[in-house]
């Protein structure tokens, strides 16, 4: 096969002498070979190699159109092709999945710009530099960006840097979540912003609208590949069964039809390119956390030690996988199944029939029987951050190497090479993985290890043939000026935010408010009370942010749009109280544990103080080789609620108004105890991660609520307790003055009861 060569350097010296079919164009700090026929290509430094009339890039200098440099070959064999090119250096690296990475690293106190005295925001860290070139890292999670057009740039360098580096092997960029709206942010239909605003999961399933979820993947890939992000860490489709749990705000709900619906919907949307299947649009989804990290005992979260055990009293462990293996493993797009997976931090409690009571990502029956083997996932899987760093203590948060906490940092890569997974999240050194790969080839062999780290090199490089990378890494700054967050992608996620509020009472049809009235000569006056926000806790039974305050929870100045701001409940049309769900804390309390105590203490999801009288007596499972106890129980304990000014505010509030409306809006994330400040209020309304300008569209009037509860409202903590972690639905809902129950599903428009196709659909 005769190839023709053309330079880079000099390409744009002899552009007479382009096939063709293509030309070469210079960009914003790199080339673009554009050719008919034929994908894009980007490039700073490579050589171009013609072949048949089409260009391609010598990835790795050598003169010669290899198989994996080849567009017109399909990407697995790419993949193969390259993975058995490498040495197991260059494998270890993909292996690797970066820290937090911000750009600019200036946030970092260990960044440096060595040689830079007036480095720019897109510029490489040394750290960077570091791990791209000596462990040859290729797996970049990016968290903030100073703006679209810096995100760019700094990703460009890093293509251009990485160009010249072995194989030409581009860097998969990727990213958490991070389209979710703060409330106090304001749209204006005409302009745009630094990223389209949706609501948190729990709000997208608050609309009961997968159509929806898919059309937020579908913008939020093009925001992404605007940024130079491939991969999305997300969705988080775990089954929240335990209204405890703190993250279940990202997931969707506890419903296994809904979460598989939305599960399928959100992959299908960041995944699928135009044309049906994967290509230069596609964003990878790493799908979190198998095999669901919901049903954690008491509700206590696994980045600790002491919620490091998921249980299963229900025997329902396989309903919590419906979302992974009839959702994001059975696309209607023509990708197939979401590209990645990451296991939780969990011990499966009593899952393992060989009793091996491990974290996920170690357990070779939750990847290797399970994923790998039933379910026939050859997709990437990676491990949650830190899984292998030590654990000093168990309230700490540092590594989370639940059930290997006394064997080594080698022994723990080992391990998790040992039951299927392919990189190592948060992990820059390469050095463990390779003195894992020696393990291996001492137990079984030098081929038995070299074809193992191979199969997990071909896995990792498919998701970057597959996303165009290796033909084009690089990404325009001012389009992604225009792109990320354009005034069209705003509408689409303030009008999802919309549909997400949840209304679960209007008493008398108080609402809607409108904010002007025509047999009046007087827009509404709102009493609008301040909030108390009290000084957070945070680890090691220490406090954090700021101290505690009065403020008002919404700009007056964005409330004045509205309504007229009256100085006393008196001269008040109605009352407007803004407050948000009870906040306890994590179920661990180190002052507990110094007073003698095990450290256990419930979770509350009421704002008056809570006695745990009806909690179990001995924990499902516990114990750490540094308790004395096996028994994690908290039974009997009492708790005070953070922010219970929060209900005296409602109460207070509804004292001063005397018969006069008084409304509330209650800031969710999870399931709530609200039945202390219900009968206080008028009119209730729900929101999930949504913008204050939204929820007051829909007080006003300028909105129809049309969301429904994505989770029960419990009646009482006593329900609470006696739900089971791993089963949906099993709680008593509160039913309000109306006589209506707020179960799953129940939401309220103006017109009453929400009956419609997707209750139909959902609610049994």
């Amino acid at each position: 096969m005769k190839n023709r060569i053309l330079a880079g350097a000099f390409a744009m010296m002899i552009l007479a002498s382009c096939g063709p079919k293509w030309q070469i164009q210079e960009a914003d700090g790199y080339f673009l070979v554009t050719q008919k026929g034929g994908p894009t290509l980007g490039y700073t430094s490579a050589i171009i190699l013609e072949n048949n009339g089409y260009a391609f890039k010598d990835l790795n200098r050598n003169g010669v159109l290899d198989p994996y440099e080849d567009w017109r070959i399909e990407p697995l064999t790419r993949a193969k092709d390259l993975a058995g090119r490498l040495s197991i250096e260059e494998i270890a690296g993909l292996m690797l999945y970066s820290s937090h990475q911000s750009i600019p690293g200036d946030g970092s106190p260990i960044a440096s710009y060595t040689g830079k005295t007036n480095h720019k925001a897109w510029d490489i860290t040394d750290q960077q530099l570091q791990f791209l070139k000596e462990d040859n890292l290729r797996a970049i999670l990016v968290t903030s960006v100073e703006s679209p057009e810096v995100a760019a740039r700094w990703n460009n360098e890093v293509q251009a840097y990485v160009e010249g580096l072995g194989q030409g092997i581009p860097v998969n960029n990727s990213s958490d979540p991070r389209n979710e709206t703060s409330a106090t942010a304001e749209y204006n239909a005409g302009s745009g912003g630094q990223i389209s605003l949706w609501p948190m999961p729990l709000g997208l399933a608050a609309t009961f609208d997968p159509e929806l979820v898919k059309q937020f993947g579908d913008i939020a890939s093009r925001e992404y590949r605007a940024l130079g992000i491939a991969t999305a860490l997300s969705p988080q489709i775990d089954l929240a069964t335990e209204p405890r749990w703190t993250r279940f705000g990202g997931t969707f709900g506890e419903d296994p039809a809904l979460d598989t619906d939305m599960a399928r919907a959100y992959v299908d949307g960041f995944q699928t390119s135009e044309g049906g299947g994967w290509g230069p649009q596609s964003v990878n989804a790493m799908i979190k956390h198998w095999p669901s990290g919901g049903p954690e005992e008491g509700g206590r979260d696994a980045h600790f030690n002491y919620g490091k055990y998921a249980v299963y009293p229900g025997n329902n462990f396989k309903t919590q996988l419906k979302a992974f293996t009839e959702g994001a493993f059975a696309l209607e797009g023509g990708t197939g199944r979401a590209s990645a997976v990451m296991p939780y931090y969990t011990i499966s409690y009593g899952i393992d029939p060989g009793g091996r009571q491990v974290g996920n990502n170690y357990s070779e029956y939750i990847i290797g029987d399970l994923l790998r083997g039933k379910y026939t996932y050859d997709g990437v899987v990676c491990t949650d951050w830190g899984v292998t760093h030590n654990n000093a203590a168990v309230e700490s948060f540092d590594g989370k190497c639940w059930g290997m906490e006394q064997e080594s940092i080698v022994q723990r890569h080992y391990q998790i090479l040992k039951a299927g997974v392919d990189q190592f999240g948060g992990n820059n050194d390469k050095t463990p993985i390779l003195e894992a790969y020696k393990l291996w080839a001492a137990d079984y062999g030098e081929e038995s290890a070299r074809q193992r780290f191979e199969q997990s090199a071909v896995r990792l490089l498919l998701n970057s043939f597959r996303t165009g990378l290796f033909e084009n890494a690089y990404t325009d700054p001012a389009r992604a000026e225009e792109v990320v967050g354009k005034p069209e992608f705003m509408k689409a996620g303030f009008q999802a935010q919309l549909k997400s509020i949840v209304m679960v009472k209007n008493h008398n049809g108080v609402l809607p408010c409108h904010a002007e009235r025509s047999e009046e000569s007087h827009r509404p006056k709102v009493w609008f009370p301040k909030r108390f926000y009290p000084q957070t806790p945070g680890p090691f039974g220490l406090t954090m942010g700021p101290e505690s305050h009065w403020d008002y929870p919404v700009s007056l100045k964005l409330l004045e749009k509205y309504y007229d701001l009256a100085s006393t409940p008196q001269e008040a049309d109605f009352a407007l109280v803004f407050i948000e769900e009870p906040f306890h804390g994590e179920g661990y309390d180190v002052n507990d544990r110094k007073k003698g105590g095990n450290g256990y203490v419930p979770i509350s999801l009421q704002y008056r103080p809570y006695k745990a009288e009806y909690a179990r007596a001995v924990s499902l499972a516990g114990g750490d080789f540094r308790e004395p106890s096996a028994n994690r129980s908290y039974k009997g304990k009492t708790v005070k609620t953070y922010n219970e000014a929060d209900l005296d505010l409602v109460l207070d509030t509804r004292k001063a108004m005397g018969s006069k409306p008084v409304i509330v809006v209650v800031s969710m994330s999870r399931p709530a105890v609200l039945a202390e400040l219900e009968p206080y209020a008028d009119a209730i309304l729900l929101g999930f991660g949504v913008q204050n300008q939204a929820l007051l569209d829909i007080v006003s009037g300028a909105a129809e609520p049309s969301g429904l509860l994505p989770m029960q409202m419990p009646a009482d903590m006593k329900t609470v307790e006696e739900q089971l972690e791993d089963v949906p639905h099993d709680m008593r809902p509160l039913v309000d003055a109306s006589g209506n129950a707020w179960d799953f599903g129940f939401g309220l428009n103006w017109s009453g009861v929400i009956r419609d196709g997707r209750t139909a659909k959902y609610v049994k």
